[in-house]
C-alpha cells in the first residue's frame, strides 16, 4: 500500500517539474539565456528517467533522479543569489546567455504587471525569477523524499524476492 501512494506521488511530483520546466525551457529560450536553457534540458531529461523509473520499478533511474535533485536544488540557489545579486554576483555580467551581447531574461523586457515602462510594476523581472527558482526548489525537495521512500521500498521488494 506504501508503495503505491509512494509511486503515486512521485509520478505527480515528475509530471508537476517536467511541466514547470518545460515552462520555463520557454522563458529562457525567449531570453536566449544559455546557460539555464542547458540546465533545463538536463533537468527534463533527468525528470523523465526518474518518471521512468517509477513507472516501470527501476530503482536505479529513481536514484539517479534523487542524485540530480541535490544539483537541480543547487543550481536554482544559484539562481536565485544570481538575481539578488548576492555574493558578488552582478545581473549585467554575461554569466547566464554565455557572453552573448545583449541578451537578458525575458523578463526582464516584458515586466508583469506593468502599463508602461516608467510605471510600477507588479512585480519586479528578478523577483519572477527567484519565484520560478523557489518553485522549482520546492518541487525538487518533494520529489527528493518521494524518490527516496520510493527507492526504499523498491530495494526491499527486490531483497525479499531474491531470499525466496
Amino acid at each position: 500500500m506504501g508503495c503505491c501512494a509512494g509511486r503515486c506521488a512521485l509520478i505527480f511530483f515528475c509530471t508537476f517539474q517536467l511541466v514547470m520546466a518545460l515552462e520555463r525551457q520557454v522563458f529562457d529560450f525567449l531570453g536566449y539565456q544559455w546557460a539555464p536553457i542547458l540546465a533545463n534540458f538536463l533537468h527534463i531529461v533527468a525528470v523523465t528517467l526518474g518518471l521512468l523509473g517509477t513507472v516501470q520499478y527501476r530503482p536505479r533511474l529513481v536514484v539517479g533522479y534523487t542524485a540530480w535533485m541535490a544539483v537541480w536544488v543547487i543550481w536554482n540557489v544559484f539562481i536565485i543569489c544570481f538575481y539578488l545579486e548576492v555574493g558578488g554576483l552582478s545581473q549585467d555580467s554575461k554569466l547566464l546567455p554565455f557572453s552573448v551581447p545583449g541578451h537578458r531574461s525575458w523578463w526582464h523586457e516584458h515586466r508583469p504587471g506593468c502599463l508602461w515602462e516608467d510605471a510600477g510594476c507588479a512585480l519586479q523581472p528578478q523577483h519572477v525569477e527567484v519565484l520560478h527558482s523557489g518553485l522549482q526548489i520546492l518541487g525538487a525537495l518533494l520529489g527528493f523524499v518521494c524518490a527516496c521512500c520510493v527507492i526504499s521500498v523498491l530495494t526491499e521488494e527486490e531483497h525479499s524476492c531474491q531470499r525466496k
